[in-house]
């Protein structure tokens, strides 16, 4: 024997807005935990990625401006989501030059 419920066409609605809202927030944390893995650049692309001396770069790492991962006992590298924040939040904007 099966239950049937009948229930007003506005509960149905709003069941069904429940729903979607939930199916399109287990999508985008289920695309978010499948992102691919962040690159990790070698000291000298990383420099060359940014704009940076590679002194420059290991100085900022040093400094704690930037972070830097262990590749092996003499060499650093960075990953690439790092050095995309890293102009903008240290960036200073040149000031317009005035003319008279």
């Amino acid at each position: 024997m099966q239950l049937v419920a009948i229930i007003p066409e506005a509960e149905w609605n709003r069941v069904l807005g429940r729903l979607d809202t939930l199916e399109a927030a287990e999508a985008a944390r289920t695309l978010a935990t499948t992102a691919q893995p962040d690159e990790i650049l070698t000291t000298d692309r990383a420099a060359a990625y940014i704009g940076l001396s590679v002194c420059a770069l290991l100085r900022a790492r040093r400094a704690g401006r930037i972070q830097g991962v262990r590749l092996n006992e003499r060499d650093w590298g960075f990953r690439k989501s790092v050095l995309d924040a890293y102009p903008r939040r240290y960036h200073r904007p040149t000031m317009p030059v005035a003319t008279a």
